[in-house]
Order: C-alpha cells, then sequence, then structure tokens
C-alpha cells in the first residue's frame, strides 16, 4: 500500500499521486485546496452587535411569518362560511318555491259597474250683450253726439259698464283712440281697466273705442279750443 495519498482528475476522472500538480492523462491542473481554516462571521458569534440583530431579525421574520399563515387560515374559513351560507340558502328558497304554492291571479269581474265620477262641462265664454260709457251719471252715446272737452282742461274719467251687469261685475276692458296724436288716454291697452281718463286733447275729432269679450263700443269725442 503506498504511503503517498491519491487525488482524482476532476476532468477525466484518473486517478494520480498527489505530488503530481497536473494529471498524467489529461494534463490537467490539479486544484490545490487551502489549508486555512475560515474565520467566523460577526453574525455568528454571541454577544456581538450583529448577532444580538440577527436574532431580532429572526424573531420578527417568524412573528410576520405567523400573522401571515393566521390571516390565510381566516380567509378560508370565511369563503367556506360563505359558500356555505349560499348554498343553504338556495337549498331553502328551492324548498320554498317546491312548497308554497302559487296565488291565483284576480280576475276582474265583468258583471261589477264601477261609477266614475262625471267630467264637468267647460264653461262658456261669457257674451256681451252691450257696452254703456259714462261720464258721472251721464251716458255717453253715439245719438247723443259723443263727448266734447275742451282744451287745457283737467283729466276727465270716463267708464265703461258691460251687459248683463250680474254676468259682468268683474269685465275687463281695453280703450283704444283713432288718433294718438290728438287724445292721449289711460290706463293704456294692457291694463284691463274699467275707467279710461283723458289725459290730453288737442283740436279735432277722434273716436274712442271700449271693447270687452270681443265686443265693441264707439262714440265720437269733439276736442275744442
Amino acid at each position: 500500500m503506498s504511503m503517498i495519498p491519491e487525488v482524482t482528475c476532476r476532468r477525466c476522472g484518473q486517478s494520480f499521486s498527489a505530488l503530481r500538480t497536473r494529471c498524467p492523462n489529461c494534463g490537467t491542473r490539479r486544484v490545490m485546496q487551502s489549508g486555512r481554516t475560515p474565520s467566523a462571521t460577526p453574525g455568528t458569534v454571541k454577544g456581538t452587535a450583529a448577532y444580538d440583530r440577527a436574532e431580532t431579525n429572526v424573531r420578527w421574520q417568524m412573528i410576520f411569518g405567523l400573522i401571515l399563515v393566521v390571516a390565510v387560515l381566516l380567509a378560508v374559513i370565511v369563503m367556506v362560511s360563505t359558500t356555505l351560507n349560499g348554498l343553504d340558502n338556495q337549498d331553502t328558497g328551492t324548498r320554498r318555491s317546491r312548497s308554497t304554492p302559487t296565488p291565483a291571479v284576480a280576475t276582474e269581474d265583468p258583471s261589477v259597474y264601477i261609477e266614475t265620477a262625471p267630467t264637468p262641462s267647460p264653461t262658456p265664454t261669457p257674451t256681451v250683450e252691450s257696452i254703456k260709457l259714462f261720464f258721472f251719471e251721464r251716458e255717453l252715446t253715439q245719438e247723443g253726439g259723443g263727448f266734447t272737452m275742451h282744451m287745457g282742461e283737467e283729466p276727465l274719467t270716463i267708464t265703461a259698464r258691460a251687459f248683463p251687469a250680474d254676468t259682468f261685475s268683474d269685465a275687463r276692458f281695453t280703450w283704444r283712440v283713432s288718433d294718438s296724436s290728438k287724445l292721449q288716454l289711460t290706463p293704456s291697452a294692457d291694463t284691463k281697466s274699467c275707467e279710461c281718463a283723458i289725459l290730453e286733447a288737442v283740436s279735432g275729432g277722434v273716436t274712442l273705442t271700449v271693447s270687452c269679450y270681443g265686443f265693441e263700443y264707439s262714440i265720437p269725442v269733439y276736442l275744442a279750443n
């Protein structure tokens, strides 16, 4: 038995003497192993700061791992519970639909007559039979020659009344004059008043017209100096 140890070539597997630096078969250089013992890292030496930090990190890693495992278990439990409840509700609804009969649909009896409220008849538009004009208590008529006023007088008010009086107690009137350059009135045509004031007049003759619900009545107004 040889006292010299042998080594195995890492390429061809041929054994040769440890005294050789190369394999005699393929010429591959032998890898020389270091005889030094590696020193320990600071994290493996007790009492050092690195060792304390390593222990702390390992402790927190274990805590986080436990929390993660618990969270996964709780999620699985909730999912299983929800699925089971859904199956129970579906089963209960199926049983109810099978056991509960469908109610009969009520049909209307054609022999029963429901009386409805009568439709109110539309109110007819009132019809004016006549319109009369008054200056105080004196009636102004076409046959009476109308109305004469003098320039420079104070405003004079003419009142209109629609007949039949019981129907047109709150009638609305529209006033207009044939020549507004000779006679100015108030109120204007959109105020619907029963009174009309002659504000200003110049020499000449005009026609004063009042209307109510489509009925018109006119009188001549003479303007004297």
